[in-house]
């Protein structure tokens, strides 16, 4: 006898394909061909004039829900279009809004002034001039007067990297412009509109750049009020102005410049200033390095009388 016993019988060769055996030998569904073998032996009737009414009007019904379902579903773009109208409506009020309320700033700032000067008397026209001088720099102040206009717009995208930032104008760039431009003899400068000042703040926030808490957007113009001719000649000689070539030639962005006989630049309003303060009863703590009893404690020193490093 063999060790593995007698063969198994083996079954049919297509036992794996059931389902299309099924299919192939009996297309129609057993129900169906249930209904039709009735029919052949005269058990069912055919349907009745009635039964087909009810279903005409049952497809009727079905047509009219799907035509509703059809319109509901296009009804969110209709939505989203009207909201869209709302929200430029808005925008177009606050818009407005915030212009009425500079202009009241601006009303408020020239009252205060003359308050002051009011104040001060003509006895005092030497303290009246250094107080409104501390106004400009301040950037509190509307001014008007000649100067230099400077407008950097982005260049072409980077067919290569459409993504890259290189061809936009970038805050580090307006922060190189502003920062020459005070070292060459700019009395007030403003960005499309918006007046720096000595707490202005230039950043970015993604892809946009902010003046504070303004975003901007290309064309940015940059008004300068002074001495224009000077100015723009002083510029060309410091690394703001080599900064400007560099934009120009290197990344494609577009740099104009051209003087004014007279420019407005609107003004901030009174600012608030804040500081920190020890609280009471705190000891100080010297800086890691320094020595003990190095503290001067007649004050700090003013521009240009600190120690060297």
């Amino acid at each position: 006898m063999s060790r593995h016993g007698p063969a198994a019988a083996r079954g049919p060769v297509d036992a794996s394909m059931t389902l299309l055996n099924e299919v192939s030998r009996r297309p129609l569904d057993p129900g169906y061909q249930l209904v039709a073998d009735e029919r052949a032996a005269g058990v069912r009737r055919p349907p009745t004039a009635r039964s087909r009414a009810v279903v005409l009007v049952v497809a009727l019904v079905l047509g009219v829900a799907l035509t509703a379902a059809t319109a509901a579903l296009r009804q969110p773009a209709t939505s989203a279009s009207q909201a869209r109208r709302v929200l430029e409506s808005q925008i177009v009020d606050r818009t407005e809004e915030a212009a009425a309320l500079q202009d009241q700033l601006d009303g408020l700032a020239a009252e205060i002034g003359a308050l002051q000067s009011a104040l001060v008397g003509s006895a005092e026209a030497t303290y009246r001039d250094e107080v409104a001088a501390g106004a400009v720099e301040a950037a509190v102040l509307p001014v008007h007067g000649p100067g230099l206009r400077i407008v950097l717009t982005d260049g072409p995208p980077d067919e290569d990297d459409p993504e890259s930032l290189d061809s936009r104008v970038q805050d580090v760039d307006l922060q190189v412009l502003v920062n020459g431009l005070w070292g060459v003899g700019a009395e007030a400068v403003a960005i499309n509109g918006e007046r720096i000042g000595s707490t202005t703040a230039i950043r970015s926030a993604g892809s946009a750049v902010l003046v504070d808490l303004t975003p901007l957007t290309s064309p940015y113009t940059v008004e300068v009020v002074g001495d224009g001719d000077a100015m723009q000649t002083e510029l060309s000689r410091t690394l703001a102005g080599q900064h400007l070539a560099t934009l120009r030639t290197t990344f494609g962005i577009g740099v104009t410049t051209a003087t004014a006989r007279r420019l407005d630049l609107p003004g901030t309003g009174p600012t608030t200033l804040r500081e920190a303060s020890v609280p009471a009863g705190a000891a100080p703590k010297l800086a890691p390095g320094s020595a003990s009893g190095a503290q001067d404690v007649g004050g700090s020193a003013g521009p240009g009388e600190g120690s060297a490093p």
